[in-house]
This record gives C-alpha cells, structure tokens and sequence, in this order.
C-alpha cells in the first residue's frame, strides 16, 4: 500500500513538472515546421525533434506534412513526429508550376483554418526543417511584441531595395530582409499567412524579374520566391520585423565573440579539418529506416581543439560538430523506436551515450548579446557625434570578362557570405560588347555591366587596371544606392571577417585604407608633378573604406588622375614608382593616391585588416582579408594566382587548386612560421571550397537543380548572415534511454506516463528514491537501458572537398 501511494505522489509530481515546462507563465507557444513525404524530409524531422526535446523547447511541435494522396499511400514516416497533414501545392493546381517551396505558406494557412491547436496558442514559431534547436524560442523572450514579429536576417533580399519590391507592395519601404526563424504573435500571423502565399505566387510567376541582379537568387531560377513572398506580404500588411542577426549561425560560420546562437540551420555545405558534411549529397538517403546507420562521425572534441587555436574558430567547429552529433543521436534513438537490433559497440556510439556529449549538448540560453537586435545596435564612431545607429554599407569589386577574375570572384563571393560583411555586395564586370556576348559567368555574382576601358577609347592604350576607378564612377553615375559607406575590394581577396566604417573609424572626409609603402612616388618628384597637394599623398590601397559623399567627388579624380599617371611614361622609373617592372602597371594605384590628395581626404592606415599569404603575421591580430596577389607557399607546396590565369577552374567540373598541406603536418617548434603556414593553407582551402561548392551547383546533373531548391533559402548571402562572425557554442543531457522512448510518441499525452516516471527517475530527490526502492524491492527498469545505438560505416560517405556556402536556400526537391 505504502509502495502504491508512493507511486502517486512521483506520478503527481511529474506531471506538475512536466505542465511547467510546458506551459508558459507568458504565453502558449506553438512550433511549426514544413516538410513534405521524402526520406530527404525525413532525417531532417528527426534531427529537428531530438533538438526540440533536447533544448527543452516549451510548446507542441507540430510537422506540417505536404503530400499528394500518391505519395501518402507509400510513406514509411507518419510516426516520425506530431503532425498535422496538408494537400500538396508542390504542382501549382492553377499554373502547374513545379515549385515545392510554396508549400511553407500554404502548409501554415491551411493549419490556421483547420488546426485545433490553432485556436490554443498565443505565439507560433516557424522553423525549417533544416535546423537544429540549440535552447528554448521564447517570442516575448527574443522581443516579440504584437505587430513586431522577431526573424533572422537575411541581407541578400536585395529585391526589397530595387524594382522588385515596388512591383510586388504597395509600401516597400517596409520590406524586411528577413526568414529563417520567425516568432510571431497569433492575431498578427492570422492576418499575415494568406498575404505570405498569395505574394509568393505573384513573384513566382513575375519570370521577367528572376534575375541575380534583382533577386540576389544566385541561380536566377525564382526559387527565392517564398521568401521574397514572404517580405513582400508582411509589408503588405504593416509588420515590422525587428531583426536579429545573432539568433542563427550556420554550421562552419565563424560565431560572434559573446554571441549565444539558440539555432542551427545547416542548409549550406560544412566542413571541420577533412570531414564535411552536405546535406544536398543525402537527398534521396533512406538512412531513418535503415538500422544502424548513420552519417559520417565528425571529429571528436579533442581532435578539434588541436585543430584551431583561435577561439572564435574553435567554437565554430565545435557547432559543425554538434549539429551532426545531434542528428546522428536521434538517428539511434529513432532506429531504436523502429525496433532496430542493438547496434555493435564502436568509439562513435560510447561517446554519444558519454557525460561528456552530454555536458557540450545542453539547452543553450541567448545572452544579452544575443538578443540585440539590428536596431538597436549605436554607431562607435561617426564624425558627427556618438548614439547613431550604423550606417548602411556596400562592397564593391573589380573584375573583368575573363575566367582569370571567375575564379576569384567564386573565392571571393563564398568568403563574403561566410564573413558577416554587413550589407550588400556589387560585382562591376567590364566588358567589351564582344566579350560580354561569348561570357559566361554572368550567375557568378550580384553584377553590375560597365563598358571596358581596357583599351582606352581616346589614347588606345591597353591598360586594363583603369577599368577599377572607371567601374566605380559608373556605378555611381548609374546606380541609386542608400549606402552611408562604400567598402571596395580587389576581386583577388578572401574576406575572414567583417569591414565596418564603425570598427575602424571611418568617417565622411576620412577613409580607412591598409598600407601599401612601396608607393614610393608619394615622397618625390612622382607627387609634386600629378598633385597639387603632394604632402597629403597617403601610400595606400587594396582595401578601402570611404563614405558616399566622399566617393562621388573622388572617383572621377581617381580615373582622372589614373590616365594621367599612366601617359606620363617619362616617370615609369622604378625608383621613382616602386613599380619593379617600369612599365605603368600601377598607374591606378597612384591614381588612387593622387586624386585623394587633390580632395585632401586623409586616410586612416590601419595595418590589421589585410594580410598576405605568406606573411607572418602580428601576434594576435584578427586579420579580416587575404589578399593573395602574390606567390606563397608551405614547404613544397606553392601557388601563385599568376599560374593560372589562362586556366578555367570555374567552367570545368570539378576542377581545383592543388590541396595545400595538412595542418597536422605542420612544424610546432617556431610560432611565427606555423601561424603564417597555417594562414596560408587557410586561403588556399577557401578557395578550393567555394570551387567546390560552385561545382556542386553547377556539375551535379539533375541535382543542380535540387541544389537550386535546397538551398534557396541560403543561396545569395548571409547572410552571410553573417559568418565569418556569427555566434554560438554547444547543447543538452537526457539520457538515450528517455530520448529513443519519446522519438516513438513525440510528447504525445500516451506518453506523458512514461514520462513522468522518468522525470521522476533522474529528479535526483534521494529520499523518494531510497524510499521507493526499500518498499519496491526491486530495481526499476528503464531508468537507463542501453538503446542500442547502431555502429555506423563512418567515413564512407566524406565529401572529397570541404564544403562550406553562405547564402540561404530551402528545401525544394525535384
């Protein structure tokens, strides 16, 4: 008797705990997802529900499952999570338009109008299925308000700032770049889900303004349009967004330094030391219903930290290792539920039943840093007084019609996406009329078209370095921008970090540049001839930092001045110019130079945010770009962009540079060396990987065109969001055993029984327990039975190259 009413205390204890947790003292919450009826879908549902269970997420999940009636009759995974069935709008029933993406809006009205719990619920948080959760969304938490819905930004809609926007809402002055996760309030996502579907299939059907210049939709095939409908429809209806570029971080970003991201959103190919991971490579992987398999294992924690000593880094792998770990670990449990036979012992396995993977998963919580969202972040240095928010910015890059400049634009795009480089970012391709029409990398990059000046029209001079200072003048000219500051680039440069006017002091009048001392014509005869300010000549170039109004009076004194240096063939001396092949090569760079002497514009030289490979580096400085313009090497290995000027590494499948040494190999013994050899390898790899990855688009047959749908959530930027500085760390402890039994029932209420004993198993109160076993006499089961988790064929399936993109796709199958 004593033993039974024992049994009911523990009983109602639980379920007190468990309606605590799941109830919340400031709303209900609700989380969606939408999938549809493909094994792709399916190993994604159930990574996404072991996070859920695993961060403690408050709040039903409910998977919105689009399938035709066909496909329902074949497919194995109903039981995979809480679901809520919806008709497939995969083939447009109007249009016939191929385009799954559109099932998001619809699967989220459909379940407003037809769903029970719909009508229970204060705030709804809307996920990909792509993602792992890392700690509790709470709306109000993160910020949400009523008619303020929280999201994650999303810089490479450049359609909310162009044509597109004014064709598809009547206030595109509203237009949010935003997507990924969503938090919103009920009465706000009511009004909003149908604008959400309904501009979604009007920019899907608008074929005239698919291009990557309009879109930023890197493959110029529509498949964006849910998210632009998505912009588009909450600025239909009034909502402003209040954004927040910590709360995500892509697996193999870089995190932020004190940024807690609660969000993993693997849409983008990862890599740490040899291992990578492409979710696009297991589309058609049957691997939920497989026994005892599971994706490659990652390194392991120890492994990593040997890998990267910055600590920045260092975290960014160790969430690249997470989200696998965490999709692996609900793979075993969920092959558990299926009634899958132990799995044989492995070192894979033990460790993901180890205290230790369970102390690097526990439910994250976001720091104050963290929720700071994008407005509210004040301006550190502007010329007229602190307090402001920042200014907005634009990259600008260099190149021409060549494969030369495809290559480095493929480097350079990948890097800026990875980088956090705040705003938009410009290709200016100047071109023949004759180059331009047998061109083929026009998809290569955001891109604006200028008339060559290699051969100059006056002089007939071939000099194509003009082509920098002449680009930027016509874009200028042609372009209407909103950008405070302008940040230009070489296209032969890596990005590893953002380049902010408000980090390195900018300001209107004076620019920020990195040093380029061998311009030597700055201090003789050079200067007192082509300016009439030659103490105000700043030995400076490659990267550069001005505000607007500066750059509209200088560029045209910067080409101006160009053309002047560049006839002035008297003065081609190398000591004269530095330049060691006396031949005018860098007339554009005293053209620079000189022109910003005529303005007086007085640089601020900071020496930390460029490097090249090859170089030892300060100790301690987080340079921001590689500039590779010159041979390098480790040991044996070399390279020099040079070699491969006539070679086309971005129209020929799969090709890439030679693989510079393994890090492990490196010598220990001298410092300075292996950080300069281990910066070095780091461009080289980057390189590889972002050729990689545009092959993997552009190579893969049919699954070019999966690639197009999967990632067309990442795909243009971000978005970098922001990467090379994003945010984050690790997550959660419950043990298989409680994990593998609630893979089956998803927090069902037949399962809140067995729950609640186990809550009561592991609460730790000592008494109860001493209590219960004296009365019981007999140990209970199921506190810990070893799920046996499957082994694994580990390391078959590495990807050859390591594999990481920045912008932000979805998931639309073939």
């Amino acid at each position: 008797m004593g033993k039974f009413w024992i049994l009911m205390v523990v009983v109602v204890v639980g379920v007190v705990g468990i309606e605590g947790a799941r109830k919340s003292p400031t709303g209900r919450i609700h989380t969606l997802f939408s999938v549809e009826c493909q094994n792709y879908f399916d190993w994604q549902t159930v990574g996404l529900m072991n996070s859920y269970r695993k961060a403690k997420q408050p709040g039903p999940i409910t998977r919105l499952l689009s399938c035709t009636d066909e496909e329902k009759k074949k497919y194995k995974g109903m039981h995979l999570a809480p679901t809520f069935e919806v008709p497939s709008m995969s083939r447009h029933p109007r249009t016939g338009d191929w385009y799954p993406a559109i099932n998001k809006p619809a699967g989220v009205v459909h379940w407003l109008k037809h769903s029970k719990d719909a009508k229970n619920v204060d705030w709804v948080v809307i996920l990909d299925a792509d993602m792992i959760i890392r700690g509790p969304i709470l709306p109000w938490g993160l910020g949400a308000e009523k008619g303020r819905p929280v999201a994650a930004y999303y810089g490479y809609l450049i359609g909310c700032d162009n044509i597109l926007a004014q064709l598809h809402t009547k206030h595109p002055e509203l237009c949010d770049k935003v997507g990924g996760l969503l938090a919103f309030h009920i009465d706000d996502l009511r009004v909003f889900a149908p604008l959400w579907l309904s501009k979604t299939e009007e920019v899907r059907e608008d074929r005239a303004h698919w291009t990557t210049n309009i879109t930023g939709d890197i493959y110029g095939k529509g498949w964006i349009s849910e998210m632009y409908g998505y912009s588009f429809g909450a600025a239909e209806v009034g909502l402003r967004h209040k954004i927040n570029d910590n709360l995500m971080i892509y697996p193999g970003y870089v995190p932020r330094e004190g940024i807690e991201p609660i969000l993993l959103h693997y849409g983008l190919p990862f890599s740490v030391g040899n291992w990578s991971f492409n979710k696009l490579a297991h589309h058609d992987d049957g691997i939920v219903y497989e026994c005892n398999s599971l994706f490659p294992e990652p390194p392991y924690p120890k492994e990593v930290r040997q890998l990267e000593l910055d600590h920045n880094r260092r975290r960014g792998l160790f969430l690249s290792i997470e989200c696998i770990n965490i999709i692996n670990e609900g793979l075993l449990l969920q092959h558990a539920a299926n009634g899958c036979p132990k799995p044989v012992w492995s070192k894979y396995l033990s460790f993901l039943k180890s205290k230790a993977y369970a102390e690097l998963t526990q439910p994250k919580y976001v720091t104050p840093a963290t929720l700071q969202m994008m407005e509210d972040i004040k301006e550190e240095h502007v010329d007229d007084g602190a307090g402001k928010p920042h200014p907005k910015i634009h990259t600008l890059f260099s190149t021409e019609c060549t494969t030369y400049f495809d290559w480095q634009t493929v480097g350079l795009m990948h890097s800026f996406h990875r980088s956090g480089q705040p705003g938009n970012i410009t290709r200016l391709l100047s071109c023949s009329d004759e180059e331009l029409q047998k061109y083929k990398g026009h998809d290569l990059a955001p891109t604006h078209y200028v008339p060559s000046m290699s051969r100059h029209p006056l002089t007939g001079d071939w000099y194509p370095a003009i082509n920098k200072p002449a680009a930027v003048l016509h874009w200028l000219n042609h372009v209407n921008t909103d950008a405070e500051f302008i940040v230009i680039l070489d296209a032969d440069m890596i990005l590893r970090g953002p380049i902010t006017p408000w980090e390195f002091k900018a300001a209107r009048g004076h620019p920020v540049s990195t040093p380029y001392d061998y311009l030597i014509g700055c201090d003789n005869e050079l200067a007192k001839l082509h300016t009439s300010h030659p103490e105000a000549c700043d030995k400076v170039g490659g990267v550069i930092i001005m505000h607007i109004d500066d750059l509209r009076k200088f560029a045209m004194l910067w080409l101006h001045k160009t053309e002047e240096v560049r006839a002035d063939r008297d003065h081609y001396a190398r000591n004269i110019t530095g330049d060691i092949y006396e031949s005018g090569w860098i007339s554009e760079m005293y053209g620079y130079s000189f022109g910003a002497a005529e303005l007086k514009l007085k640089h601020t030289i900071n020496d930390e945010i460029l490097i090249y490979p090859g170089y030892v580096p300060q100790p301690g400085v987080k340079y921001r770009v590689f500039h590779y313009g010159l041979q390098f090497s480790v040991g044996n290995w070399s390279f020099d962009k040079a070699d491969w000027r006539n070679v086309d590494m971005v129209n020929k499948c799969w090709a890439k540079f030679p693989d510079p040494p393994d890090s492990s190999t490196l010598g220990q013994a001298n410092k300075e060396d292996l950080q300069r050899d281990l910066l070095s390898i780091e461009c080289a790899k980057t390189l590889n990987e972002a050729l990689n990855l545009h092959h993997k688009r552009k190579c893969s047959g049919n699954n070019s065109l999966t690639s197009e749908g999967e990632e067309r959530k990442e795909e243009s930027g971000v978005s970098r969001v922001s990467n090379l500085d994003a945010n984050d760390d690790s997550t959660n402890n419950h043990t298989m055993t409680d994990e593998s039994e609630s893979v089956q029932k998803d927090e069902m209420p037949s399962s809140f029984r067995f729950w609640m004993i186990f809550l009561w198993a592991f609460s730790g109160v000592g008494f109860l327990v001493v209590i219960f076993v004296v009365y019981s006499g007999h140990r209970r089961r199921g506190t810990r039975p070893k799920q046996g988790r499957r082994r694994r064929n580990l390391h078959s399936g590495f990807m050859e190259m390591n594999g990481r993109d920045r912008h932000s796709r979805g998931d639309v199958p073939l």
